[in-house]
């Protein structure tokens, strides 16, 4: 049923699928991810949405080759399909609670970092789409990794790249790219961020010293998506949050950024994951494929 209508290569080892799923696509917002299983045998994979039409039942997805699963994944083809594709799961953007007039009073800056593209564009998109003109800042290691640049280019009023050898637009990281707007007049009030945990990290450290309210997407650390196993635990404002089924979006001025990176490098090791269960608790459950 989950045929693959098609199929590109948008970078080095990251793809982009366009699969069929109308019941998907139907019920999807903004913020939202999804879990795919490419074959009976397969693990499943939460990813967050990238593109959603309720009139063909597309879905896009965008991912990174990064380990035997989604190296699977990348040698499917159109014409062939998907044994699972289940989703809308997690909670849409905050920003589709607002009134259009609110969130057109809203200056609004998006900060999207490698595969982090692919959901801010299901964002910018939407948006768009309801005459909300907004800004965003699109960071990569070098030009050569910046992905969706047409497709970001027609959902914005102003986009800005930001590389870190300075090989296309501002020379540095987005931290950077942000300052430099910052200090020359721009102003935002609302800012999302999505992309790697450090990257994320390091923009709400410059968001909060700017008085700008930050908002994240915790779905990086996602691994069961369904709120199961207890790997996307994290800390929100002191209390114990769950990316799949409490976010996957929260305030990234309360997001405990140091513990979620430290969780993720003791899952790489075996005593790492005996010192989680130790220290977790109750609220590590378990079950997430890493765990013995």
């Amino acid at each position: 049923m989950f045929e693959i209508k098609t199929k590109t290569m948008l970078g080095p080892k990251v793809w982009r699928m366009d699969i069929y799923a109308p019941l998907v696509a139907r019920r999807a917002m903004p913020g939202q991810f999804l879990i795919v299983r490419a074959d009976k045998d397969g693990e499943r994979i939460p990813l967050t949405i990238c593109d959603f039409d309720r009139d063909t039942g597309i879905i896009t997805i965008v991912y990174q080759t990064v380990g035997a699963e989604t190296e699977r994944m990348s040698r499917m083809n159109a014409g062939e399909c998907f044994a699972d594709v289940v989703g809308p799961l997690g909670n849409p953007s905050d920003l589709c609670d607002l009134s259009i007039e609110e969130l057109k009073a809203k200056k609004i800056v998006f900060i999207a970092g490698g595969v982090g593209t692919a959901p801010v564009y299901n964002q910018l998109k939407w948006l768009h789409d309801n005459g909300v003109d907004v800004d965003c800042i699109q960071g990569a290691r070098t030009k050569e990794l910046l992905i969706f640049e047409d497709e970001m280019r027609s959902v914005t009023k102003n986009l800005y790249f930001a590389t870190d050898d300075g090989s296309y637009g501002i020379h540095g990281n987005v931290c950077v790219a942000l300052q430099k707007l910052w200090d020359e007049g721009i102003r935002y009030d609302h800012c999302v961020v999505i992309g790697p945990v450090i990257m994320m990290k390091f923009a709400c450290q410059l968001t909060k010293q700017l008085g700008i309210h930050t908002v994240v997407s915790m779905n990086t650390i996602m691994v069961d998506g369904t709120g199961m196993c207890g790997a996307c635990r994290l800390l929100v404002g002191g209390q114990v949050k769950f990316a799949c089924v409490d976010g996957p979006e929260f305030d990234g001025h309360e997001v405990d950024f140091d513990q979620a990176l430290q969780r993720s490098r003791l899952y790489k090791t075996q005593e790492g994951e005996l010192m989680l269960r130790l220290t977790e608790g109750d609220t590590h459950s378990g079950g997430c494929g890493m765990c013995s």
